[in-house]
């Protein structure tokens, strides 16, 4: 199967651009440039783009869409301090991070994402990355498989999907995204198979995050994203599941904190002072209008926040 060209849409478009606060000559980084919505908006504010994606295919479509003083790196977001050092930059006026799956990489059977199309169990963002969903489900201990579907995919049928799992690859390989679907509706009681979201929703959230380490180095990423910003400058996250927020939220709110001192003291004596200060409280959602006209969006929560 050929890969469709490059399609994604931004969620929380004009709240993420307005959130950055755009300036015109300002130096901004797309940690996951994806379809290269947010990255237009940046530099059609006069913004001077760097644009980061370890998904090849999303960097040769982003080189063909975009217009500007822009610089585009195939890297993984989490080396954010080795770019811009390489590119001789010490810091930036904002950054964003639109985690999670693009559209482009759910819509294209071939790269096996998805559980609506019968694929090569594959999930990889980087194709030069070894690991696979293949690898997974066929390699893994069943104990190691329950882990990772119970707690990146907060999957409630966890451990009788893990053995399924090990039944079926006891006979043959589980190759295909249809294949794992199956073994999955297996695992459930039909009242839940019934119900709105797909079966497979969960598991395959959970195999996708394993297979490219998506939350073992978020904290610290976000926090080198923070360290890199000028005073004044912004940072915007967008999550799409409680695990990705969690981990965003808990960040924001110690750097905002500074000092981590125990409570029982009377002062401060690590000295540390708040790094950043959150814009918004709370998080911010899509409307009704974009949750109506981009299903994507609905899960979505942005966070913003300032460097002191």
């Amino acid at each position: 199967m050929t890969d469709r060209g490059f399609s994604h849409i931004p969620v929380m478009l004009g709240e993420t651009i307005d959130g950055l606060s755009v300036k015109e000559g300002g130096v901004y980084v797309d940690g996951t440039l994806g379809g290269g919505g947010h990255a237009e908006q940046i530099l059609k504010k006069g913004g001077v783009l760097i644009g980061i994606d370890r998904d090849e295919a999303a960097i040769a479509a982003a080189s063909k869409r975009l217009t500007g003083n822009y610089t585009l790196v195939g890297d993984n977001y989490s080396h954010i301090k080795t770019i811009l050092s390489n590119l001789i930059i010490e810091k930036i006026d904002g950054a964003l991070l639109d985690l999670g799956v693009s559209s482009h990489q759910l819509d294209t059977p071939g790269r096996g994402f998805s559980y609506r199309f019968d694929a090569p169990l594959d999930m990889r963002m980087d194709k030069r990355s070894d690991l696979t969903a293949k690898a997974i489900v066929n390699t893994y201990d069943i104990a190691q498989i329950e882990r990772i579907l119970f707690e990146y995919g907060e999957e409630p049928f966890a451990r009788q999907i893990a053995r399924k799992i090990g039944e079926y690859r006891a006979q043959q390989p589980i190759e295909t995204t249809a294949q794992l679907v199956e073994i999955i509706k297996s695992a459930m009681p039909a009242k839940v198979k019934r119900e709105g979201k797909h079966p497979a929703k969960r598991t395959f959230q959970a195999i996708r995050i394993a297979v490219n380490d998506e939350l073992s180095q978020l904290g610290s990423t976000v926090e080198a994203f923070c360290d890199v910003l000028k005073s004044g400058g912004r940072l915007a996250v967008i999550t799409f599941h409680s695990l990705e927020d969690r981990i965003v939220k808990n960040t924001f709110v110690r750097l905002a904190k500074g000092c981590d001192c125990p409570k029982d003291f009377p002062v401060c004596v690590c000295g540390k002072q708040p790094l950043i200060k959150q814009v918004s409280k709370k998080p911010i959602v899509a409307s009704e209008e974009e949750r109506r006209n981009n299903p994507r969006s609905e899960s979505a929560k942005l966070r913003v926040v300032e460097k002191i």
